[in-house]
């Protein structure tokens, strides 16, 4: 069970880091042409994209985009609750 524990950790460190990448390098100019960066968008696209919807539709966030900074908190969240429900499994 901890092998899974540890695997999910993994997994998401590298959806938060993914994310990181991202929204650094939407403050770079070019950076969107390159394949670096379509690789980012296509691994972080089908978290962000549902939570900037959600964002837009409810709240009137503006030009800015919070999406990111939402969708790393509804992740941490997911995983606790992942974590918690796998210990409980396991004893």
């Amino acid at each position: 069970m901890w092998i899974i524990i540890k695997a999910l950790g993994y997994f998401v460190e590298f959806l938060e880091l993914m994310i990181l990448i991202r929204v650094i390098m939407s403050w770079v100019p070019n950076a969107r042409y390159s394949r670096f960066y379509d690789i980012v968008y296509s691994l972080t696209e089908p978290i962000l994209g549902p939570v900037r919807d959600l964002m837009f539709r409810y709240l009137n966030t503006g030009p800015i985009d919070f999406s990111p900074i939402i969708a790393y908190f509804l992740i941490k969240i997911v995983y606790q609750v992942l974590v918690r429900i796998l210990i409980g499994v396991a004893f």
